[in-house]
């Protein structure tokens, strides 16, 4: 039986993942460790929590005893690292933060894998998580690839480009085998509303402003999470060791284009006049160092392990308001409190 570690599995993309392995692979012992902090969740796993191949254990990733003590009791076969500080809105107010998790969170965790493996390095495999932020921001043409030089324009694009570079430095140096992607912005059910596709769908709900930066032109490829699930999946069995594989959606959208997408949508799950919820978009001052556009080129991970998208974004999109709108009781739970706190901070 393998033994495998997710780490951040209780967050928005980390639970689509231990969903998935949970019940694609009985004979796996799948542990899932997350800090539990404002964007984890456990109710986003509730339905697998009992499997008997799961357990979860709380904890952080930034406690390098725990981590190694963690890894000497249950000589992990390999490892799927998401947990990560991830809005660049918080980065920016907070950076010190994301170094502490994102590099020296990642750091312990290779530590440990290197020490119970200690060479021994047949059947092991350590997956790093990474975003398509570490390669800056595209002009009106081109597409990020596998081999675009790193370029971060924020603390939190520069935490994660700093995380994979130890990752490759870990995998020459000591000959850790390690596969890492980059993917695009993730959307889908169980989001934490301080991303633009939740944040909104709460906002429009409720009646409340929606706050595009600048004037909304910026750019973003969407990938549904459901999929980079898969795509995860397939790159921790068969993608090549010591290769970096580039996850999109071949989704590209304006910001304001999907804002409007999006009301149009919700006007006609909620009832509404057409053109109800547009009137709720709210044009606010820009992010320092707001990245114009990301856009990734997915050839080599199609071409290699022939994944790709398997909705559109329309149909995404559609899955993703429908859960929400029968979610309100987990949307209403996560949306209190400190939350609540942050974001008129953030968006008063």
């Amino acid at each position: 039986m393998k033994k495998i570690l997710i780490t951040g599995g209780a967050g928005f993309i980390g639970s689509h993942v231990v969903r998935l392995m949970v019940n694609k692979y009985p004979q796996y012992s799948i542990v899932n460790l997350d800090a539990l902090t404002y964007a984890g969740n456990l109710e986003n796993i509730k339905d697998i929590e009992n499997s008997p191949n799961y357990s979860f254990v709380k904890g952080d990733i930034t406690d390098a005893d725990f981590i190694q003590q963690l890894f000497d009791t249950h000589q992990f076969d390999g490892v799927l690292h998401l947990a990560a500080e991830s809005h660049v809105d918080r980065s920016i107010t907070d950076p010190l933060s994301f170094v502490k998790t994102n590099v020296i969170g990642t750091m312990n965790l290779l530590n440990a894998a290197k020490s119970i493996w200690s060479g021994n390095w047949e059947g092991k495999r350590f997956y790093h998580i990474s975003t398509d932020e570490v390669y800056g921001s595209l002009g009106a043409t081109g597409l990020f690839t596998e081999t675009t030089p790193y370029d971060p324009n924020s603390p939190y694009s520069a935490s994660k480009a700093a995380s994979d570079h130890f990752v490759r430095a870990y995998g020459e140096t000591y000959g850790l085998p390690y596969v890492l992607t980059n993917c695009s912005n993730n959307y889908g059910p169980n989001h934490f509303p301080e991303k633009l596709i939740p944040l909104f769908i709460n906002n429009i709900i409720n009646n409340k402003p929606l706050p595009v930066y600048g004037d909304g032109n910026y750019t973003r490829d969407w990938l549904f999470v459901e999929d980079h699930a898969v795509a995860i999946d397939l790159v921790f069995h068969e993608g090549k060791n010591h290769e970096t594989y580039n996850i999109g959606g071949f989704n590209e959208w304006k910001n304001i284009d999907l804002v409007k997408l999006l009301c149009d949508r919700m006007d006609e799950k909620l009832g509404r006049t057409p053109g109800q919820s547009a009137e709720l978009i709210t044009y606010v001052k820009d992010r320092p160092g707001h990245d114009l556009r990301y856009a990734i080129d997915a050839t080599k991970i199609n071409r290699e392990l022939g994944w790709k998208p398997s909705v559109t974004f329309e149909q995404g999109l559609e899955k993703t308001i429908d859960w929400y709108l029968t979610n309100e009781v987990w949307l209403h739970n996560v949306t209190s409190g400190d939350y609540a706190n942050y974001y008129e901070k953030q968006y008063q």
